[in-house]
């Protein structure tokens, strides 16, 4: 699947054994990326739905500085009533899933370890020289 190897990117060799398998590298990327993800939808959901009407009419205080203030100050801000938690947590997880699924797929097409000679050398048990 990988497309080093269609494109002449790659020589055909077998990596080093020290070297991450694949699988192990999609994994962690995938991880990664999640959680970035998730936080860039709840911005973009924050941006798309509207801020609050508060003094400042800036996006980047209604992102940034309002939700801490919600959680700091006695008072009640008042909020936009477009922006709900289930509709952020739903932004978020969509996020997660879109960028990690697409990260790992960059990973998988892309990466040299994924080649299919460093896959049956390093992630497929049977294949394993010891």
């Amino acid at each position: 699947m990988a497309l080093r190897q269609t494109l002449g990117w790659s020589e055909g060799e077998v990596m080093r054994p020290e070297s991450k398998p694949c699988s192990r590298l999609m994994r962690q990327t995938a991880g990664i990326f999640s959680v970035g993800g998730a936080l860039a939808f709840w911005v973009l959901c924050r941006l798309h739905y509207g801020h609050n009407s508060y003094q400042s009419s800036s996006p980047i205080f209604s992102i940034f500085v309002e939700p801490f203030y919600a959680w700091s100050l006695p008072i009640k801000l008042s909020s936009s009533p477009r922006i709900t938690v289930p509709r952020s947590l739903r932004w978020a997880s969509c996020g997660a899933i879109s960028v990690t699924s697409t990260s790992a797929l960059l990973v998988r097409l892309f990466s040299p370890e994924c080649e299919p000679q460093n896959i049956a050398a390093y992630d497929i048990p049977e294949h394993k020289a010891e």
